[in-house]
């Protein structure tokens, strides 16, 4: 079993002399897309510094952080955020390469970032896109415009409006928060959750409306094809000042959490060249610029590939895209950010990546569509890459043992994730 490539990337290629700065803004300290963008640059020699909500956060732990900035600023306070940037960019001394890994920090770059941009390099998008993209009604919305194909969505003014939805498209129901950024403030709520009845979306509903998360959205749900056949996709990609994507990947969801309706807990590299050339023609339209993660699910009852989600942000599992020239996202970014070429490497299609502290629970959950515990065992065993886990790195995997153990001693009821 493999744990990551060797990539043949060198410093010729590679200025190692421009730091990095992996920010986020949402207070996760289980997210593992940040600790992936410090792997791939911290080992090719670029100086990172990681942005965390405390020092026991899993990211924190990793042997290639150059520095840790401890930081856990309201991510809607844009004057504060902007202060402590300042200060990052004062603590470091020279121009940095920004990444940001959650939609709050890509919001605010792109809404509130003109006057960082004396100390960071980070690209530059339409002021108001990444919001717009982001927002799940306004992401509907905005896909009627363009005639892209997508799931039908209502934004309900109140509960009696929800219901009628529910009564015309039936249930299942797919209940998303409208600002996800926000989520962090709902309780008992995730971003996306299925709802299967009138008193599920009864609760849903008083539950965001006593909180501070937003409006809920309702989504018309795409019932399975086949129970053993995958059928949710992802696109990644880094799109350039022209808004061109060099490079972009297609993966496929074997297995997610929650099942059928969260992140991905097991992803597989696929050849798929009409989903690629469908997003790389949609940022392009968008005028979109930076790192780019987009959700698509196929419809059985028409054949079209729905888009359900557009992160203008780094994906969680963007390390199961890395080619044979050692490029994946994050580096495709520092490159171009810092005027070096991205050199276009070869796929390695068929290559996956395994969450570890997210996929056993999520395989309790597939077991109606026939894995079993060989299957599982078999499917863990031959991931490529892992989330957490790596021979050169060990002391992240460890951390997120121990809070994945203090979290099932500590709080055995409530539910682990946002997605």
């Amino acid at each position: 079993m493999t744990r990551g490539l060797h990539a043949p990337m060198t410093t010729a290629q590679l200025d190692v002399t421009v730091p990095a700065v992996i920010l986020k803004l949402d207070r996760n300290a289980l997210h593992h897309g940040g600790l992936g963008a410090i792997r791939s640059l911290g080992r090719l020699g670029v100086p990172v510094y990681g942005v965390h909500e405390d020092r026991l956060a899993p990211a924190a732990g990793s042997r290639y952080l150059h520095d840790r900035w401890i930081w856990r600023p309201d991510a809607e306070d844009a004057e504060r955020v902007r202060a402590g940037l300042g200060r990052l960019a004062e603590r470091i001394g020279r121009p940095a390469v920004l990444i940001p890994t959650d939609d709050a920090s890509a919001i605010f770059l792109a809404e509130h970032g003109t006057d960082l941009r004396r100390w960071f390099l980070f690209p530059d998008p339409p002021s108001g896109l990444p919001r717009r993209l982001a927002g799940k009604y306004t992401l509907y919305q905005r896909c009627r415009e363009l005639g892209v194909p997508c799931v039908a969505a209502a934004l309900p003014g109140s509960l009696t409006d929800a219901e009628e939805f529910a009564d015309r498209l039936g249930f299942p129901l797919v209940a998303k928060l409208a600002t996800p950024w926000r989520s962090g403030r709902a309780k008992g709520l995730r971003s996306t959750s299925v709802l299967r009845s009138r008193d599920e979306l009864a609760r849903s509903w008083r539950a965001c409306a006593d909180s501070e998360c937003g409006t809920l959205m309702l989504q018309d749900y795409i019932p399975p094809h086949h129970q053993r056949q995958a059928q949710d996709y992802f696109f990644h990609g880094y799109c350039d000042a022209q808004s061109r994507c060099r490079p972009g990947f297609v993966g496929i969801k074997e297995r997610s959490y929650p099942a059928h309706a969260g992140l991905t807990s097991l992803g597989r590299w696929v050849d798929h060249p009409g989903l690629h050339r469908r997003a790389t023609e949609l940022v392009a339209r968008l005028g979109f610029r930076g790192i780019v993660d987009l959700d698509y699910r196929l419809d059985p009852r028409d054949g079209q590939y729905k888009l359900l989600d557009f992160n203008p942000r780094l994906g969680a599992q963007f390390r199961l895209f890395q080619d044979n020239a050692g490029v994946d996202v994050v580096v495709a970014a520092h490159l171009d950010l810092t005027g070096r070429a991205v050199p276009q490497g070869s796929p390695h299609f068929g290559r996956s990546f395994l969450v570890e502290n997210y996929d056993p629970i999520a395989a309790l959950a597939y077991r109606h569509c026939g894995l079993g515990l060989r299957s599982w065992v078999t499917s863990l065993r031959r991931a490529d890459e892992l989330a957490w886990f790596a021979r050169d790195d060990l002391a992240p995997f460890g951390l997120m043992c121990l809070r994945m153990g203090w979290r099932a001693m500590t709080r055995p009821g409530q539910k682990w994730t946002r997605t």
